[in-house]
């Protein structure tokens, strides 16, 4: 009898640490899923954010209010002959008109700033468009780098900064920026093909939008794949895009 009661005391003690064992391991499945869904997370979100998707710009309505669409499925328009792991950062000349055309690089640790640099002064340029003036008690215009210092360290180049409303800056191309820049400081090693094309109709000397695309090289776009317009506008803001004027 007492043997039996023993055999009875070691099932409890194993059933216990049993239990133990497979709590630990649904807890640590747990944080590990979490921590995964964190770093997907900003691709995801931008994705949910921009479920309109039209076949190319010519598709592309006015701005009604959402800030960025998708272009062709969200997919970039490189070519094979593209993808290549050689740094490089490539701006068009300006046009007749002073207007910044295509920029296009290979982001990656070389050619972004090094650790603590801090954007230079950029005041002394004046993109086409540039009729500074404040809207609901702020400045209506930043100037706007096509490829952002954060992933060229690219300051005062007049190649590379255009005319943009606030909300085009800050709500439309900063989350994409971010989301190359989080990417290279994951992957150091890897490089990201980004090209933004500023959009303008006619003569118009303001840009009515930028197409940015985006593929991470290395892994075949797995990690960073990316193609949209962003609407240069400024909610509640009447604007005259030949000019850059605000009308009252």
């Amino acid at each position: 009898m007492r043997k039996k009661r023993n055999n009875k005391k070691i099932s409890t003690k194993q059933l216990i640490i049993t239990l133990l064992i497979f709590a630990i391991i649904v807890l640590i499945e747990h944080f590990a899923e979490d921590i995964n869904k964190k770093q997907d997370n900003t691709q995801e979100n931008i994705n949910t954010s921009t479920k309109v998707t039209y076949s190319s710009l010519l598709d592309v309505p006015e701005y009604t209010n959402e800030i960025c669409v998708e272009i062709n499925d969200n997919k970039p328009y490189f070519i094979e002959a593209d993808y290549t792991t050689e740094a490089f950062e490539k701006y068009s000349e300006l046009d007749y008109l002073g207007r910044c055309g295509v920029a296009y690089a290979n982001v990656c640790i070389e050619i972004m700033p090094p650790k603590g640099d801090e954007r230079g002064d950029i005041s002394s340029v004046y993109p086409t468009g540039w009729k500074q003036t404040k809207f609901n008690g702020e400045y209506l215009y930043n100037r706007c780098h096509l490829i952002a210092h954060s992933l060229s360290d690219e300051d005062d180049n007049k190649q590379n900064l255009i005319t943009g409303t606030r909300y085009f800056n800050v709500q439309g191309m900063l989350p994409y920026e971010r989301l190359v820049y989080e990417y290279i400081q994951n992957n150091k090693n890897n490089h990201v093909l980004y090209r933004v094309t500023p959009i303008y109709k006619g003569d118009n000397l303001l840009a009515s939008g930028v197409e940015m695309e985006a593929y991470s090289v290395e892994d075949n776009g797995k990690g960073i794949c990316f193609n949209v317009y962003i609407y240069n506008v400024q909610p509640g803001a009447n604007i005259d895009y030949a000019t850059g004027k605000l009308l009252k």
